[in-house]
C-alpha cells in the first residue's frame, strides 16, 4: 500500500489544477461546437457572417445559434481568467471566432417575463 507523503494542502491544490484543467476543456468543446453550429448553419444557407444576408425566416435560427456562440465564449472566457490566463486574442484566433460571436459575448438571453413586455 502507497503513502502520499505530501501535505493535504498540496493534495487539494493538485485536485483544484486538474478540475480547472478539465472545466477549461469542456468550455473549450462547447465553443468549438457552438461555431461549429453555426458555420454549418451559414454553409447550409450561404450566407457570410453578415445576418442581413440571411433570408428573413432564417434569421431567428440564426441569431439563435449567435447568441449561443457568444454565451459559450462568454464562459470559456470566465474560465481561463479564473486560471489566470487573462489575454483572450489567442481564443479569437484560434477558434476563429467571428466578431459578431465576440459582441454579444456574455449578454444574457431575454427571460420569458422580458419577452412578455415587449
Amino acid at each position: 500500500m502507497s503513502r502520499d507523503l505530501r501535505p493535504p494542502v498540496d493534495i487539494l491544490h493538485y485536485e483544484i489544477v486538474q478540475e480547472q484543467a478539465s472545466a477549461l476543456g469542456r468550455m473549450g468543446r462547447t465553443l468549438e461546437q457552438a461555431l461549429a453550429r453555426l458555420r454549418e448553419f451559414d454553409a447550409a444557407h450561404e450566407t457570410s457572417e453578415s445576418s442581413s444576408e440571411t433570408p428573413a425566416a432564417m434569421q431567428p435560427v440564426r441569431r439563435k445559434l449567435v447568441m449561443e456562440a457568444g454565451q459559450a465564449l462568454w464562459m470559456f472566457v470566465v474560465q481561463r481568467e479564473a486560471t489566470g490566463l487573462r489575454d483572450s486574442r489567442h481564443i479569437m484566433r484560434t477558434y476563429d471566432v467571428p466578431a459578431e460571436v465576440q459582441r454579444c459575448m456574455g449578454l444574457a438571453p431575454p427571460t420569458n417575463a422580458a419577452k412578455l413586455k415587449s
